[in-house]
């Protein structure tokens, strides 16, 4: 029979953050066992964690525990599609291995997902901290007073992107319907854009029902991730993978003309001091990615019917 849910945690050498993790995961999981799997996709980790992995088999042996060991790296992105693809619960949930999660957690989603059962996107509301200063930045997302299902995804994710594009893009915030995240994948197999999870989000949330949880269920901690702290992730960050992203949801159904809106604002809402730091350390670098991403913008102000895939 299939699970409702799929917990999935990719991981990469960070065996101390994954026992941990796996410690809450065993108590908020307790009661919801047979409703779960549980799956982690090792991306070749060199430390300790495939033992830590075995040692949690026993202890996770009333629901289904599966996992997977990638042959190499495959890089984050390929990584969190690794999971998705294994997925097997009609719904699925990748977490990040070292996210603060509350215990209430999968006892919401599972009741959520069980009493409306034609939802395609379930975002959990979040507080933000920043990594370095430890200074709370917002304690709620979204401004979410009610526990309804939205008929509308596709007007909800708009009304997102809007208020903070952030919160839609944030792993561990999002529950999908298994089918439809696999058809983004499907869609847009290319993984090297670091914010494809606003596409998955924008792709469920467009064919179907959605709901954005009241209270926050979980804790997104700014600035600690590695990604960001290498700054030419950054700077592609900045000026390729969102307006990419922008342009690229218009192919599922979004109007050109809201993602042309969301193309401009990127644009003059920019951090043009990121590109002016570049530009000295890595000039060839910059001005690739710079030319580039002056044309997308330049096509999608200037021309009524383009296309993404022709800004390849």
């Amino acid at each position: 029979m299939q699970r409702l849910l799929t917990i999935s945690i990719p991981t990469y050498n960070r065996a101390v953050f994954l026992d941990n993790q796996l410690a809450w995961l065993s108590k908020a999981i307790e009661g919801f066992e047979d409703q779960c799997e549980v799956f982690i996709s090792d991306n070749c980790s060199t430390d300790h964690t495939p033992q830590i992995i075995q040692q949690w088999q026993d202890p996770f042996q009333k629901t289904l525990f599966r996992w997977n060991r990638n042959d190499e790296n495959v890089g984050l992105m390929n990584n969190i599609g690794c999971c998705i693809r294994a997925a097997q619960g009609k719904f699925v949930w990748v977490i990040g291995d070292d996210d603060p999660i509350s215990e209430k957690a999968i006892a919401y989603i599972i009741q959520t997902l069980s009493e409306s059962a034609d939802l395609t996107w379930l975002n959990l509301n979040f507080s933000c901290r920043d990594g370095i200063t430890n200074m709370l930045i917002f304690e709620q997302c979204y401004p979410v007073d009610s526990d309804d299902v939205h008929s509308n995804g596709k007007a909800v994710f708009e009304a997102c992107l809007r208020h903070n594009n952030s919160g839609v893009g944030v792993m561990t915030a999002q529950v999908y319907r298994t089918t439809l995240v696999q058809q983004a994948l499907e869609a847009w197999p290319n993984l090297t854009n670091g914010e494809a999870q606003v596409y998955w989000t924008g792709f469920c949330a467009f064919h179907g029902s959605v709901k954005i949880s009241p209270d926050t269920y979980l804790e997104y901690i700014a600035g600690t991730a590695s990604w960001m702290r290498d700054k030419k992730q950054l700077l592609r960050m900045h000026y390729t993978y969102l307006p990419e992203v922008y342009a690229k949801i218009s192919e599922v159904g979004y109007s050109k003309d809201f993602c042309r809106s969301l193309v401009i604002n990127h644009f003059l809402g920019n951090n043009w001091r990121v590109f002016l730091g570049a530009i000295r350390r890595w000039p060839m670098l910059t001005l690739q990615i710079m030319i580039r991403y002056i044309l997308l913008v330049c096509r999608v102000c200037l021309y009524p019917n383009w296309h993404f895939t022709k800004f390849l």
